[in-house]
């Protein structure tokens, strides 16, 4: 199961990187209005709407492999964990919090020294 995993994963890294690759090769719809204002050689404003040529389907076809990787990944990764580990949530399952003793006290900054309110007993307090 470890090795399918594996191989997916290659998969879907490679079709995303043939992906990145054709997007960035093809010729944008904006690319074609400039001819069209002074060159005459297309039909409308954006050129033909209806005609895919084999970068736009080579695109769709590896999104469409893109995102069978992605769902195969998600399922058999959430079929490898068994039974016990299906009950407990992922805040079950995160790492213990640091000891109280290591955590300073409320309202203390550290590098500051405490503030000792004055006691009236000391005479320092009223100025009778």
């Amino acid at each position: 199961m470890h090795i399918w995993m594996n191989l997916i994963l290659v998969l879907q890294i490679l079709s995303a990187l043939a992906m990145i690759g054709l997007v960035l090769i093809q010729h944008g719809k904006g690319a074609d209005m400039g001819a069209s204002f002074g060159g005459g050689s297309s039909g409308s404003l954006f050129g033909a709407t209806g005609s895919a040529n084999f970068l736009s389907r080579s695109t769709a076809a590896c999104a469409t492999l893109f995102f069978i990787c992605t769902l195969t990944l998600a399922f058999m990764s959430n079929s490898v964990r068994g039974p016990a580990q299906e009950a407990s949530s992922v805040l079950d399952r995160a790492a213990p919090a640091p000891a109280a003793a290591s955590a300073p006290a409320a309202g203390v900054i550290p590098g500051t020294q405490p503030l000792v309110p004055a006691t009236p007993a000391s005479g320092a307090a009223g100025g009778n």
